[in-house]
């Protein structure tokens, strides 16, 4: 089997293959936490450190783990590096821990971490398993962030509140606001409003390959075709 290049796997986490637009994959944690970005920023980086570590554990193990017993020995991975993250979380942001509830836990239940384990990282080497974890973690938390963002100011009419909950004291001033006399648009942070953005993105993402395949079908139509000398030996009557 055919190695993929660092720069596919990038390609597809980032974008192409993304888990959150195209895969569609761990929507209830995306659309649960993302009414603010801190919340939303919070739960990316705990998604990020236990997909690019339980990648990178899974490859180191593929080789030692029988089929029969290949996805309970994944989930218990998966299980211990959640646990290592909540019990960080618990130490060191316990508000934003409490304010997330039971979405860490569940990210052991995640469907990105569990389909990168076994669709990618059981079948390739530790570095490859350990980028692709990076990469599909990135694309994963990007949305979520842009989702939390973009709900936080329609609805509340902040951007980055609350951000000392996650990086201390240092962060309290970070809140962008809108004009006092912004009324807040309620709709954006309630669960309806989740499914309503997401969607937006997902379309704007649709349409954004659409015109990228346009330009790349015009670009070949007008490249002039490249004309070959054919020499003839021989005799011609």
């Amino acid at each position: 089997m055919a190695k993929p290049s660092y720069r596919d796997i990038a390609s597809n986490g980032l974008w192409h293959n993304n888990p959150a637009l195209v895969q569609l994959l761990g929507l209830c944690p995306l659309l649960g936490v993302s009414n603010s970005a801190v919340n939303a920023l919070g739960l990316a980086l705990a998604t990020c450190v236990v997909l690019t570590c339980s990648n990178l554990a899974v490859s180191l193990a593929r080789g030692v783990v029988k089929s029969a017993v290949r996805l309970p020995v994944f989930v218990m991975i998966i299980a211990a590096l959640t646990t290592c993250i909540e019990l960080l979380m618990q130490a060191f942001t316990y508000e934003l821990y409490q304010i997330l509830g039971i979405f860490i836990p569940l990210i052991t239940t995640n469907c990105v971490i569990l389909g990168r384990a076994d669709g990618f990282a059981a079948k390739h080497d530790p570095a490859r398993a350990a980028f692709d974890g990076l990469m599909m973690s990135l694309g994963f938390g990007l949305v979520l962030v842009l989702l939390g963002a973009l709900r936080e100011l329609l609805g509340s009419g902040t951007l980055f509140a609350n951000m000392h909950l996650l990086f201390g004291p240092m962060a309290s001033d970070w809140t962008f606001s809108l004009p006092s006399n912004y009324p807040g648009f309620l709709l954006a942070i309630l669960p309806p409003g989740a499914f309503i953005v997401m969607g937006l993105l997902i379309a704007l993402k649709n349409r954004s390959d659409e015109i990228l395949s346009e330009r790349a079908k015009a670009r070949q139509v007008a490249a002039p075709a490249v004309s070959r000398r054919v020499r003839v030996t021989g005799v011609i009557e």
